[in-house]
């Protein structure tokens, strides 16, 4: 499998047990198998980056796909409420997150590989919504695909990371003249349709329904 990882700077031999501890699954190697996403990603806050191209060797590496079938974006968010930092602290977010990690919760430090969504910026909110009992779990998900962010693709064990191989031929620049437009759209186009959708505040099941059937 050939990944990008969109950074400011080349990084051509990446080291496990580095990353930030509050990312979406934890500390790791975020990585993604579109060169153009990698390159908006690199161009955060305005600065130039880079597509940083590998060759990732999956043979006998265990992988979490989290948009599987065998899964529903409730895994996904309890992963989510594990990691991540959210704002809100209201008894219904509160209760929300324990619901999940106590009925959805995936052992995620037993995999090499971790496939799902990116909660980046406006997507986060869409999340914070849903646990709040603002938007139903079928606009969460619809919201989800909004800005058509893909999977991205995490290294997560020491194992992984030996499987890694730095293709110098395939990384690429990434000018934030262009690259950071594109990401701000992307963002606009997904908070836009978000507003419209999230109007509807009476249909689909939320997370106070789902709390209490699983009481039933």
């Amino acid at each position: 499998m050939i990944i990008y990882h969109g950074n400011n700077k080349i990084i051509k031999n990446p080291k496990s047990g580095l990353g930030k501890m509050h990312n979406d699954y934890g500390q790791g190697f975020y990585c993604t198998e579109s060169i153009e996403l990698a390159k908006e990603w690199a161009c955060d806050r305005m600065r130039d980056g880079y597509a940083n191209a590998y060759d990732l060797d999956m043979k006998d590496l265990k992988v979490l796909n989290l948009n599987d079938e065998n899964y529903t974006v409730l895994h996904w968010l309890s992963v989510l409420v594990q990691n991540r930092t959210f704002n809100g602290n209201n008894d219904m977010e509160i209760m929300a997150k324990e619901f999940l990690i106590k009925n959805y919760n995936v052992d995620i430090d037993s995999y090499d590989i971790i496939k799902g969504y990116r909660a980046d910026d406006s997507y986060f909110r869409f999340a914070e919504d849903f646990l709040n009992n603002t938007i139903s779990i079928q606009k969460l998900e619809e919201a989800m695909h909004l800005g058509k962010l893909g999977e991205q693709i995490v290294l997560k064990s020491q194992k992984a990371f030996e499987r890694i191989r730095f293709l110098k031929e395939r990384s690429e620049y990434a000018d934030s003249s262009i690259y950071y437009a594109r990401k701000r759209n992307r963002d606009e186009q997904a908070r836009a349709h978000y507003k419209e959708i999230k109007t509807d505040i009476l249909s689909g099941t939320f997370i106070r329904d789902i709390m209490k059937d699983s009481m039933m």
